[in-house]
Protein backbone atom coordinates (compact mmCIF):
# COMPACT_ATOMS: atom_id res chain seq x y z
CA UNK A 1 0.00 0.00 0.00
CA UNK A 2 1.54 3.28 -1.12
CA UNK A 3 1.16 6.20 1.24
CA UNK A 4 2.06 9.83 0.71
CA UNK A 5 1.81 12.12 3.71
CA UNK A 6 2.26 15.86 3.40
CA UNK A 7 3.31 18.21 6.17
CA UNK A 8 4.65 21.72 6.64
CA UNK A 9 1.69 23.82 5.62
CA UNK A 10 0.55 26.79 7.64
CA UNK A 11 -0.09 30.51 7.70
CA UNK A 12 2.58 32.88 6.40
CA UNK A 13 2.70 36.52 5.42
CA UNK A 14 3.19 37.51 1.83
CA UNK A 15 6.88 37.48 1.03
CA UNK A 16 7.53 34.74 3.54
CA UNK A 17 8.64 31.14 3.11
CA UNK A 18 7.43 27.64 3.89
CA UNK A 19 8.86 24.21 3.29
CA UNK A 20 6.48 21.38 2.56
CA UNK A 21 7.43 17.74 3.00
CA UNK A 22 5.98 14.61 1.51
CA UNK A 23 6.90 11.33 3.16
CA UNK A 24 6.46 8.33 0.90
CA UNK A 25 6.15 4.69 1.89
CA UNK A 26 5.04 1.36 0.47
CA UNK A 27 7.26 1.01 -2.57
CA UNK A 28 10.51 2.26 -4.06
CA UNK A 29 10.00 5.26 -6.33
CA UNK A 30 12.62 4.48 -8.94
CA UNK A 31 11.09 5.13 -12.37
CA UNK A 32 8.58 7.46 -10.78
CA UNK A 33 7.99 11.18 -10.88
CA UNK A 34 6.81 12.79 -7.68
CA UNK A 35 5.09 16.11 -7.85
CA UNK A 36 3.14 18.85 -6.11
CA UNK A 37 -0.24 20.15 -7.12
CA UNK A 38 -2.34 22.79 -5.40
CA UNK A 39 -5.98 23.71 -5.27
CA UNK A 40 -7.41 27.06 -4.23
CA UNK A 41 -11.05 27.41 -3.17
CA UNK A 42 -13.33 27.40 -6.19
CA UNK A 43 -10.51 26.55 -8.58
CA UNK A 44 -9.26 23.43 -10.25
CA UNK A 45 -6.24 21.63 -8.99
CA UNK A 46 -3.12 22.81 -10.79
CA UNK A 47 0.41 21.56 -11.28
CA UNK A 48 3.15 23.23 -9.25
CA UNK A 49 6.37 21.23 -9.57
CA UNK A 50 7.70 17.73 -10.13
CA UNK A 51 10.93 15.81 -9.80
CA UNK A 52 12.04 12.57 -11.38
CA UNK A 53 13.03 10.39 -8.47
CA UNK A 54 16.01 8.67 -10.06
CA UNK A 55 17.49 11.36 -12.30
CA UNK A 56 16.57 14.36 -10.18
CA UNK A 57 15.26 16.25 -13.19
CA UNK A 58 12.88 19.02 -12.13
CA UNK A 59 9.88 20.71 -13.70
CA UNK A 60 8.02 23.82 -12.60
CA UNK A 61 4.89 25.73 -13.42
CA UNK A 62 5.71 29.15 -14.83
CA UNK A 63 3.98 30.83 -11.91
CA UNK A 64 6.45 29.43 -9.37
CA UNK A 65 9.71 29.36 -11.31
CA UNK A 66 12.46 31.16 -9.45
CA UNK A 67 10.50 31.09 -6.18
CA UNK A 68 9.86 27.40 -5.47
CA UNK A 69 12.38 24.57 -5.36
CA UNK A 70 11.51 20.90 -5.40
CA UNK A 71 13.93 18.30 -4.08
CA UNK A 72 14.00 14.77 -2.74
CA UNK A 73 16.00 12.86 -0.20
CA UNK A 74 16.32 9.28 -1.35
CA UNK A 75 17.46 7.85 1.97
CA UNK A 76 14.34 9.18 3.69
CA UNK A 77 11.97 8.59 0.78
CA UNK A 78 10.88 12.17 1.24
CA UNK A 79 10.19 14.99 -1.17
CA UNK A 80 10.31 18.68 -0.34
CA UNK A 81 8.92 21.89 -1.76
CA UNK A 82 10.74 25.01 -0.61
CA UNK A 83 8.48 27.98 -1.24
CA UNK A 84 9.95 31.47 -1.07
CA UNK A 85 8.51 34.92 -1.80
CA UNK A 86 5.03 33.58 -1.23
CA UNK A 87 2.11 35.50 -2.69
CA UNK A 88 -1.58 35.39 -1.74
CA UNK A 89 -2.17 33.61 -5.06
CA UNK A 90 -0.06 30.70 -3.81
CA UNK A 91 -2.59 29.85 -1.11
CA UNK A 92 -4.45 26.58 -1.27
CA UNK A 93 -4.26 22.94 -0.39
CA UNK A 94 -1.03 21.40 -1.60
CA UNK A 95 -1.02 17.74 -2.60
CA UNK A 96 1.92 15.52 -3.34
CA UNK A 97 1.53 12.77 -5.91
CA UNK A 98 3.54 10.01 -7.55
CA UNK A 99 3.27 8.51 -11.01
CA UNK A 100 5.32 6.67 -13.65
CA UNK A 101 8.14 8.72 -15.11
CA UNK A 102 7.09 8.09 -18.70
CA UNK A 103 3.83 9.99 -18.32
CA UNK A 104 3.27 13.72 -18.77
CA UNK A 105 4.40 15.25 -15.52
CA UNK A 106 2.05 18.24 -15.30
CA UNK A 107 -1.23 16.36 -15.71
CA UNK A 108 -3.21 15.03 -12.78
CA UNK A 109 -4.15 11.84 -14.58
CA UNK A 110 -0.47 10.91 -14.88
CA UNK A 111 -0.27 10.31 -11.15
CA UNK A 112 -1.40 7.10 -9.51
CA UNK A 113 -0.91 7.97 -5.85
CA UNK A 114 -1.98 11.06 -3.91
CA UNK A 115 -1.62 12.42 -0.44
CA UNK A 116 -4.44 14.10 1.45
CA UNK A 117 -2.97 17.57 1.23
CA UNK A 118 -1.69 20.30 3.51
CA UNK A 119 -3.13 23.79 3.75
CA UNK A 120 -1.07 26.84 2.85
CA UNK A 121 -2.48 30.25 3.73
CA UNK A 122 -0.76 33.45 2.66
CA UNK A 123 -1.89 36.71 4.23
CA UNK A 124 -1.45 39.98 2.37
Amino acid sequence: QVQLVESGGGLVQAGGSLRLSCAASGRPFNSYVVGWFRQAPGKEREFVAAIAWTSGGTYYADSVKGRFTISRENAKNTMYLQMNSLEPEDAGVYFCAAGPVYKIYNRERSYDYWGRGTQVTVSS
